[in-house]
């Protein structure tokens, strides 16, 4: 079972309050060389700091902006194993999944299933909406966005679900003694990460709809499959298909994508609907292809604590 791997009687909650503190402090010396670039600019042509989000994902060009920001989650995932290895006495493979090895096939079909409907769902909005779209092409940039993208976003994702749907459900499993509680806070708190990423001042609080449900959808898979190998490939399809299809002047990734979207931002429908049709057909089409059972238990049942941290 994957979630009671992290739970026995020596990994106590109080090693997961160390943990969070040094992958956070990881995640913090990554964004150093983003600093470190911004100073230089600023001292060597004189000019103004940026004062915000937006002027900061606008003070450099997009792909070298994308790679700054992108390479503090190379840091935070060095933290995340250096915890789990050395803090917590596991293996990687203990907060990834409950099979014997990863089980790529699993991370690929998700990938390649989500990516499908992304690209899909686009092109529908494009050619429905044209109005709302520029072509913003350009093959050289492009080039260098898919590079980046291909090697980094991966990571940035995959640090994402080992914090939230890896370590700390495991953490909140360990305080908690059962299932539904790590399910509801990790969500929550995936939810709140993106406080401050620039959508939700042009939409509103009520996008944390989505944000909370992403999480919660992400967790029951999870659980439902006895490992992150699903929510690992979702969620690098999401960020990298998203970043290279399509950009904006508000959203948090801002490329070289193929597409700009010039529309005014308003919390309406594609908002809800995938919290609420898309996200459970997904599950139907998850839980038919690897014929889950046992719903109730998975999502809301007691754990009881190993004597044993060896992983």
């Amino acid at each position: 079972m994957f979630i009671e791997q992290g739970v026995n009687s020596e990994n106590k909650f109080w090693k997961y309050l160390i943990g969070s503190v040094i992958i956070i402090t990881c995640s913090f010396v990554g964004q150093v060389p983003l600093l470190l670039a911004i100073i230089y600019e600023t001292v060597t042509k004189g000019v103004p700091y940026p004062s915000g989000n937006k002027e900061l994902m606008q003070f450099f060009d997009p792909n070298f902006t994308l790679f700054l920001i992108l390479i503090s989650f190379v840091f935070t995932m060095v933290g995340i194993y250096f915890v789990v290895r050395y803090v917590h006495k596991q293996t990687m493979r203990s907060v990834t999944t409950s099979r014997p090895k990863i089980d790529w096939k699993r991370v690929f079909f998700s990938f390649s299933l989500w990516s499908a409907f992304t690209i899909i769902s686009t092109l529908l909005f494009y050619y429905t909406n044209p109005g709302d779209f520029v072509l913003n092409f350009k093959p050289v940039p492009f080039a260098i966005l898919v590079v980046i993208g291909v090697l980094l976003i991966p990571i940035q994702t995959s640090t994402e679900e080992y914090v939230f749907r890896g370590y700390l459900m495991q953490g909140f499993a360990n305080l908690s003694k059962n299932k539904w509680f790590p399910l509801i806070m990790t969500s929550v708190i995936f939810g709140a990460m993106h406080l401050s990423n620039p959508e939700v001042s042009k939409m509103g609080n009520v996008i944390f709809i989505y944000y909370i449900g992403t999480g919660l959808f992400l967790g029951v898979l999870t659980l439902m499959d006895e490992g992150m190998e699903l929510a690992l490939g979702f969620h690098a399809a999401n960020n990298l298909v998203s970043a290279l299809l399509v950009t904006s002047d508000w959203s948090a990734f801002q490329t070289h994508s193929i597409f700009k979207d010039i529309s005014e931002p308003e919390a309406g429908l594609d908002v809800i609907l995938p919290v609420i049709v898309i996200y459970p057909i997904l599950l139907y089409i998850f839980s038919k292809k690897y014929q889950w059972t046992g719903w109730k238990e998975k999502l809301t049942g007691k754990i009881k604590t190993q004597e044993s941290n060896t992983i």
